[in-house]
């Protein structure tokens, strides 16, 4: 019946061949899903004949395409939204063609957007060689101070005009980063861009990495948000008449290709589902416009505590039924082309609404059919007892808490921890850092483990720990730089500072500044102590990263992250350069240094290296000397996280190992072993407490081991030598 339809649908388009451009005949319009989405593809690229250079080729570009309708000695500024009659020159819709940002510092002028971010690509763009970076289609103009408002950040929901979206994701500024949400004006010319650079550049261009939502009913990694944009923001002649300019290359800027979302939005749910978009050419809702009959006779049945099967009769069509939307309480929780599915991972005790809907090629969807409700089984069985708890890293002021998993009927959900018998707090980890405590104390801890019924393990046997006295450990007093990384191009900057006193240092009064070319004053002072992190326990490190940093050692271990916009200079001082010395200052007065202060702009001291702190260092140094610092080759990032360091003889008992890359896209985790530390066993767990991995006696090869084809998910990893155990969290996409 499909391949009927198929042939029935070529046909049409066929006859109906004037509806769309010309530039599509070689293209099968019939095709679906990624057949034609990969369809699209090879058409763009292989009609993208010129490649733009970013200067001048798509200043001039942007000067012809973008011009404004209504005063041709304007370009139009992607996010902007009034006349220029206010006081804010941010928000301006237009500005002077000629007002192009000449990088003098002059904020009333207009640069190039790249809708897609550079860094939010994988590898990130560059505007050096002709390519995705220099893409026209990707490329708008932006008022320079809204853009850079912009920066990196994540396209997310929102309504009105441009601004930080409430939706947060884990992004730049932490786990609650929020959003950007482009103005609806713009939201669809955003998704538009979103859809071509994927169609274009591939993996490279992922929409889960630009932009926050789900893709649970794509094929690929399309999210839900841009098909959302695609619908509610019609295609403007604004859009249009950029795509026709492109197309045709005796205009000299011209690129030869098209965007094809622009020239027919509809092709966006042709190939990823969702609501209907327009359809510009009028070959597919046009064709067929009777919805199918709502599915009948829909049961229940195989009833678990977490699981409820459900079927259905086939509904009916004119032409054909090619798929089922399932619906629970109202909610789209899964779409098949059977008539029966199993709805998981659902709450024990619980009744929930369940309906169907039947949809056919053209999207043409029936009504829900009639809710039916089912009630989950009761869970009654409470998780096993937490075992092997262990307490570790003890300072003046914390101690760790590690444990094994429970095990339960269903799953474990979180582990409550009690000190001194009183509740102290609820986590999900396998492992806990108790904070806030007072020196040369003794603490008894306990824990135990719930599921998702709330049926509660028994206590764990109670430990007892005693905080040490805060004595400081080989004669160091004060923090110290004991990272500097200078990347060879990029924003992958960071400077890691170690605690080797022995006590919890608060990092307030502690400040970071530079240099600028080894000459002048200190500029750019940036307290470190505005972080969700306000202090460092002993033998730890706090990393400082810039904004713009795509490294995932570095996004991963970062402790803070120094924005960079006009207001932060750009995010300096963490945008230094190879001969930018830079200071860590207590209270405004300089306790350590990496590079020589009034060295002048020539003394290239770190250009395009990482330098580390020998581990014979224990103390800071006003003074620069270039004997305390190991020398590593660009790009350099293995060593971000942690510090070795030998402050005496006797025997270190943590447990110090990385973890890389993490997260990761492959499935494939190093584990390194920086001290060669001996570690006995090597366990995984799934986020719920399931063992997926139990390696025991692991063969470290070079102090490395190599976990591979872990399935996406996150995980929590233990690792454990005779004396200690440590935890870590793993993502893998």
């Amino acid at each position: 019946m499909m391949k009927k339809l198929l042939l029935k649908l070529f046909f049409l388009i066929a006859f109906v061949a004037n509806a769309q451009q010309d530039y599509y005949d070689d293209v099968n319009l019939a095709l679906t899903g990624t057949d034609l989405k990969n369809a699209l593809a090879v058409k763009i690229t292989a009609t993208h004949i010129n490649m733009l250079t970013y200067t001048p080729g798509v200043w001039e570009a942007s000067k012809i395409t973008d011009i404004n309708s209504e005063n041709n000695s304007e370009v139009v500024l992607i996010y902007g939204w009034e006349n220029g009659s206010d006081t804010d020159i941010s928000n301006d819709r237009g500005r002077d063609k000629t007002l192009q940002d000449s990088g003098n510092g002059a904020t009333f002028v207009w640069n190039r957007e790249h809708v897609f971010s550079k860094s939010l690509a994988n590898p990130s763009f560059t505007t050096d060689n002709p390519g995705p970076g220099t893409d026209a289609h990707n490329l708008r103009p932006a008022d320079k101070t809204r853009n850079s408002t912009r920066n990196n950040y994540k396209f997310a929901s929102g309504t009105g005009n441009s601004d930080r979206s409430s939706v947060t994701y884990s992004g730049p500024d932490g786990p609650n980063t929020r959003g950007w949400y482009p103005g609806d004006e713009w939201k669809g010319d955003v998704a538009r861009i979103i859809m071509y650079m994927y169609l274009r550049y591939g993996n490279q261009c992922l929409p889960t990495n630009v932009g926050v939502g789900d893709n649970q009913f794509t094929p690929d990694d399309m999210i839900d948000l841009f098909l959302q944009w695609n619908v509610e923001d019609p295609v403007s002649e604004f859009e249009k008449i950029r795509n026709e300019y492109h197309e045709n290359t005796t205009n000299t800027y011209a690129q030869g290709n098209r965007n094809p979302f622009i020239d027919n939005p509809y092709l966006a749910t042709r190939i990823w589902g969702g609501d209907s978009a327009q359809d510009l050419w009028g070959i597919y809702t046009s064709s067929d416009n009777e919805v199918p009959t709502v599915p009948t006779n829909v049961v229940a049945n195989n009833i678990t505590m977490t699981t409820i099967d459900f079927s259905w009769d086939a509904s009916s069509d004119n032409v054909a039924v090619t798929g089922y939307d399932i619906f629970v309480d109202g909610i789209l929780k899964a779409q098949t082309t059977a008539t029966n599915i199993t709805i998981s991972g659902l709450t024990s005790n619980t009744t929930y609404a369940f309906t169907v809907l039947a949809k056919d090629l053209i999207n043409n969807k029936s009504a829900q059919s009639t809710a039916v409700n089912a009630t989950t089984l009761q869970d009654s069985e409470a998780p096993t007892i937490p075992t092997n708890l262990v307490a570790s890293d003890i300072t003046d002021t914390s101690f760790r808490l590690t444990w094994d998993a429970s095990s339960d009927n269903v799953a474990v959900t979180s582990y409550d921890i009690y000190l001194d018998g009183v509740f102290n707090v609820s986590t999900t980890d396998l492992t806990y850092n108790i904070t806030g405590l007072n020196e040369s104390t003794l603490y008894s801890a306990s824990i135990l483990a719930k599921d998702n019924a709330n049926n509660i393990s028994a206590q764990t046997a109670s430990i007892d720990i005693t905080t040490t006295d805060g004595s400081a450990v080989g004669g160091a007093t004060e923090l110290f730089i004991s990272e500097y990384t200078e990347p060879n191009g990029g924003n992958n900057k960071a400077i890691e500072i170690v605690n080797l006193t022995g006590s919890t240092v608060s990092l307030v009064g502690y400040s970071i500044k530079k240099q600028k070319d080894g000459a002048g004053n200190w500029i750019d002072e940036f307290d470190i102590s505005t972080g969700s992190v306000t202090s460092i326990v002993p033998n730890d490190v706090f990393v400082i990263i810039n904004e713009g940093a795509d490294d995932a050692t570095l996004v991963a271990e970062a402790d803070l992250i120094r924005a960079s916009n006009t207001s932060t200079n750009y995010g300096s001082p963490i945008n230094f350069n190879g001969n930018d010395p830079v200071g860590l200052f207590k209270n405004g007065i300089l306790v350590d240094i990496v590079g020589d202060f009034d060295g002048g702009s020539g003394n290239q001291f770190a250009q395009n290296v990482t330098l580390r702190r020998k581990s014979t260092i224990s103390s800071p140094n006003t003074v620069y000397d270039v004997n305390e610092w190991d020398t590593f080759p660009e790009n350099t990032f293995d060593g971000i996280g942690f510090h070795s360091v030998t402050l005496s003889t006797e025997s270190q008992v943590y447990i110090d190992f990385k973890v890389y890359p993490n997260p990761s896209n492959t499935g494939n985790i190093t584990i390194q072993s920086p001290n060669n530390t001996e570690i006995k066993n090597i366990k995984v767990y799934s986020i719920l407490g399931e063992k997926i991995v139990d390696i025991k006696n692991p063969d470290f090869l070079n102090n490395k081991y190599t976990l591979e084809n872990l399935k996406s998910g996150i995980y929590l990893m233990k690792l454990s030598n005779k004396k200690q155990s440590t935890t870590k969290k793993l993502i893998v996409r």
